[in-house]
């Protein structure tokens, strides 16, 4: 950390697993880049006694440090988030920010269920959920062909440009089923899209990669080889945009965007962001 960089802490604190107001604090803290943050999640604060130990933590934490910490927090509890409120902090009530202007909106009371947001196995949406990341493993990087009618998208691109973390996250995050198939030199001598996938054209969706930073990552797996020379890299990448092209498929570069950007990407073009709750 250099001497210009601040440091602060960060406290998440929720009555669940914290991964909502993480995420939500990621994205705004991400905003300030001249201060360095440590993020301290505190998940399942869900009685009086736990609550009160993490107001204890979170004060002892300003007095160490000199500085008030920031408190993300998705606590339910309207009383729960009110003591919280107490704490020697920077208070960032999600919920509490939220829950009121919708309750108006929508003319009712919010259930202040805890948990609602990742409920358990009984719900239609865990069960979806469930499916499509087993599907998706199934039909990783081709390795099974059957069944990609029932695929919502079908990811084609070069050898690691991202295709693999890509369907496990859309199918965890939106339970949608993405199969995976590469594009290897022999489609490029071919000139064609593999017959495998002719009949799914529309669910095509292409990624593909800058050849210098493809390089690095087949290098991480197969050091000094062919598969990851850097001459090998642009020849699969020149030749799949190629085809690409030739065939209609959209696709996108995977080099500078992160897997949350990809994935909205694929959902827009597919045409599958309407997400239902």
């Amino acid at each position: 950390m250099t001497s210009s960089t601040r440091e602060r802490t960060v406290f998440i604190v929720s009555d669940g697993t914290g991964i909502t107001a993480e995420t939500f604090s990621h994205s705004v803290l991400s905003q300030f880049e001249q201060v360095s943050f440590r993020t301290i999640r505190l998940p399942f604060i869900d009685s009086r006694e736990k609550l009160i130990e993490s107001v204890e933590r979170i004060n002892r934490n300003a007095v160490e440090t000199g500085d008030a910490p920031l408190v993300f927090s998705t606590l339910v509890d309207p009383e729960m988030a009110e003591i919280l409120r107490g704490a020697n902090a920077t208070f960032l009530d999600l919920f509490g920010t939220f829950v009121k202007p919708l309750e108006e909106a929508l003319g009712m009371k919010s259930s202040h269920s805890v948990g609602r947001s990742h409920a358990g196995g009984s719900t239609k949406q865990y069960r979806d959920r469930i499916e499509a990341i087993n599907f998706s493993l199934s039909h990783d990087d081709g390795q099974f062909i059957h069944d990609l009618a029932k695929a919502d998208v079908i990811l084609v691109g070069v050898s690691r440009c991202g295709k693999t973390p890509t369907s496990l996250y859309l199918a965890m995050q939106y339970a949608i089923k993405a199969a995976n198939f590469p594009l290897i030199p022999e489609d490029f001598e071919r000139g064609s899209l593999p017959s495998t996938l002719a009949p799914f054209r529309a669910k095509l969706f292409g990624l593909s990669i800058q050849p210098e930073r493809l390089s690095e990552v087949r290098n991480e797996r197969r050091p000094d080889s062919k598969y990851a020379s850097l001459a090998q890299c642009r020849y699969e990448v020149a030749e799949a945009e190629r085809l690409m092209r030739m065939e209609g498929i959209p696709f996108l570069s995977t080099t500078t965007r992160s897997i949350e950007e990809i994935s909205t990407k694929v959902l827009q073009e597919v045409g599958l962001d309407g997400h239902k709750y």
